[in-house]
């Protein structure tokens, strides 16, 4: 009978000892975001005459898809979820591409004043949309370029600024110049990448009579596939979950699904079922909560893998 050294044998158990933590904190973790997820699934598929069952709480002995078709309804479904596009997915992937250009002249090219646009590119990182939004209310209003148009209009009485305000401008213009929702964020993300691209690849392409906007284009651009897949996923995230500044400057009747689903309470309160039928309006919200997140979760498990690599490659960290 062969021996095992009590080196070993030490080693052995601790190895054990060390997995079995990782397993058992990796559950927790995994129950704790997972919970409410299945939380709502068990409550939005019971039918009326289940919510108040306290024996089939999780795993419901019916189920019925009516609270579904209902918050479809209060949703407006489909209107919000095509203003959704049109307006915040519209502007994701412009910034998907302007963040690109930014990052790619931070991270390849020294000019004049870099540090300070350094600086407040790390400023940005910390600012929250509150704390700036009644004076981009304003700007959006009454639209203007260093106020030029402004000093025009008081020397002339000709006031020549635009009124943007309630338009898919908001939303647009912002991700044009780089400054949308975390333009910063994916800014720093791109130059954590670029600063890693073998500098060769574009000595090449300058030897080869490429200027510096062709470079990008067709050497450094098709070049990001790993990082771009990650600020597309983080784009399209922070667009869809994107709340405030929709209803700020938007005062139509249809609105992102962002906006739907945080007022969800209102049209539920009118109807009497926020205050009246509780348990009604509860698994109606949370049916709502599903179909918000469906769409985004399914885009995320399409491109779960890619996604993971790519976080690895950039080097993205906290």
């Amino acid at each position: 009978m062969m021996k095992i050294s009590p080196a070993k044998l030490k080693k052995g158990l601790t190895s054990v000892g060390i997995n079995g933590f990782r397993y058992l904190m990796l559950t927790v973790i995994g129950y704790i975001v997972i919970y409410p997820l299945i939380y709502m699934v068990s409550g939005s598929i019971k039918p009326l005459e289940a919510l108040l069952d306290v024996r089939f709480i999780w795993v419901p002995r019916y189920i019925s898809f009516d609270m579904f078709k209902t918050a479809f309804e209060y949703l407006d479904f489909i209107p919000s979820l095509t203003r959704t596009f049109t307006l915040q997915i519209v502007s994701a992937f412009i910034e998907v591409f302007i963040c690109a250009a930014i990052a790619y002249g931070f991270s390849r090219f020294e000019f004049r004043g870099k540090g300070i646009a350094t600086a407040f590119l790390m400023l940005s990182l910390m600012v929250p949309l509150p704390m700036y939004s009644l004076s981009l209310s304003v700007n959006f209003r009454q639209l203007d370029f260093l106020g030029i148009l402004g000093l025009i209009d008081s020397l002339t009485g000709l006031d020549l600024r635009l009124n943007v305000f309630d338009t898919d401008l908001v939303y647009w213009l912002p991700s044009i110049f780089g400054v949308g929702i975390r333009s910063g964020m994916l800014i720093y993300i791109y130059m954590q990448f670029f600063k890693g691209l073998p500098k060769e690849l574009e000595d090449a392409a300058y030897v080869d009579g490429a200027g510096p906007l062709r470079t990008f284009l067709q050497i450094a651009l098709p070049s990001s596939g790993v990082v771009i897949v990650t600020v597309i996923v983080l784009s399209i995230v922070w667009h869809w979950n994107e709340s405030f500044l929709a209803q700020l400057c938007f005062t139509n009747e249809t609105r992102p699904l962002s906006v739907m689903i945080s007022q969800i309470e209102v049209p539920l309160h009118q109807d009497g079922l926020w205050l009246g039928t509780q348990p009604i309006a509860t698994t109606i919200v949370f049916a709502a909560c599903l179909l918000f997140i469906a769409i985004p979760l399914v885009v995320y498990l399409i491109l779960q893998r890619k996604f993971v690599k790519s976080i690895d490659r950039v080097g993205i960290t906290g």
